[in-house]
């Protein structure tokens, strides 16, 4: 396609367009954790290649699926851009002439999303509930529960419990004194297809997520999914217009309902960053603030924190290689620095990332812990088998 034609296309006609503005400094090359890992990917020879090249070159580059889009390079960039978004358009034109990228576990994510594009699809998405949590028919909180039925069964064997995480947000809200709706057909957001460049069966889910909550009647949808929040709060809205409910991540409605008081716990904690919650959606502070409600418990930054944290390496099941490897183990040495006890993470997929990262290794660092199992361990309304738990069998369980 030579750039004549790519004018002649709207898309990749308002991408040139943006990319021009691009001022050659090289900001994003020096803050990107990919280039940083020295396998030869550099976002500004990205952007100056993909104007000045023959777009189909560019498409075929691997370069456009080695982005992590987790948009460290964009707080930096003195013209604006945003290689998470040039990526994101770049990927669904790359799919519209059959580049879909390489995709990782055999693409077996992918295709069970495509299955949940699918209107007549049967689910048993309820199954995984227990007597122990409070659920609603009608209500004015939804709890969007994600992957987490599909994430169980397919990573498990890391020591990763998606479902016990959803139990225990579920236990969390109770505290707060609310009995959430949730949804008997509910569909995958829609992220990972949308980043993978696949729009079409990406609409289709988000068609059928909308179509269901704006029935339920409820006013506002909370999730522990990052991803799931970001893709209804910007890209939702994008294709369809307003919502007409709101959005939050769970930590930002507990820090706004209010719980008990947690239990003492004397440990060092550090945070990490999801990149949808942190530079995405500019949630920075709901997570900290609840763990400072914890007695005892001490925050410890790692160096890499907030805007300048480092992503897990994971991005849409896509390309997972030496780069996204060498980041998490990078990753995992800067908590284990900190003296933590637990690395604290806010998404369901840094956890399963992680947990990939170190198992069958002689990994000694933090135990990994999602922020909704440490804080129901906290308040004592957690399954069994918790944080706490853990660390009397040794560091370097994933519980």
């Amino acid at each position: 396609m030579t750039r004549e034609q790519v004018l002649r296309e709207p898309q990749a006609a308002g991408l040139l367009a943006e990319l021009w503005t691009c001022q050659d400094c090289g900001k994003c090359t020096a803050a990107c954790p990919v280039a940083r890992v020295g396998l030869g990917y550099s976002p500004r020879r990205f952007i100056q290649r993909t104007v000045r090249k023959d777009l189909d070159a560019v498409l075929f580059d691997r370069a456009v699926f080695a982005c992590l889009a987790c948009d460290r390079c964009g707080p930096v960039c003195k013209s604006g851009i945003s290689m998470a978004n040039v990526v994101m358009k770049l990927r669904s034109i790359a799919f519209e002439r059959g580049i879909p990228g390489q995709a990782a576990h055999a693409g077996m994510l992918q295709t069970l999303m495509r299955l949940m594009a699918r209107s007549d699809l049967p689910q048993r998405r309820l199954a995984w509930l227990d007597p122990t949590v409070k659920i609603a028919s009608q209500g004015d909180v939804l709890y969007f529960v994600g992957c987490a039925p599909y994430f169980e069964p397919l990573f498990g064997h890391l020591g990763t419990k998606p479902l016990r995480t959803a139990r225990n947000a579920i236990r969390l809200l109770n505290l707060a004194g609310v009995e959430p709706v949730l949804l008997a057909d509910e569909r995958c957001c829609g992220h990972d297809l949308l980043w993978q460049g696949d729009v079409n069966n990406f609409l289709k889910l988000a068609e059928r997520n909308l179509e269901q909550v704006r029935a339920s009647g409820v006013e506002t949808v909370v999730f522990s999914c990052p991803e799931g929040l970001r893709t209804f709060k910007l890209d939702y809205p994008r294709y369809f217009g307003a919502r007409g409910f709101e959005v939050l991540h769970i930590t930002e409605f507990l820090e706004r309902q209010g719980i008990p008081r947690p239990e003492y716990i004397d440990a060092i904690v550090t945070f990490h960053e999801p990149c949808r919650l942190g530079r995405h959606l500019d949630v920075y502070d709901p997570p900290r603030n609840l763990l400072e409600t914890v007695p005892g418990l001490e925050l410890v930054e790692m160096p890499r924190n907030r805007v300048s944290a480092t992503c897990c390496g994971g991005t849409c099941w896509m390309e997972c290689g030496a780069a996204v490897k060498s980041l998490q183990a990078r990753r995992l040495s800067e908590a284990a620095r900190t003296g933590a006890r637990f690395l604290v993470t806010a998404c369901p997929k840094c956890d399963i990332h992680f947990g990939c990262a170190i198992a069958g290794s002689e990994y000694d660092g933090p135990v990994i812990s999602n922020i909704v199992d440490l804080m129901a361990a906290a308040l004592g309304v957690a399954e069994p088998e918790d944080e706490l738990a853990a660390t009397e069998k040794g560091a370097g369980t994933v519980a």
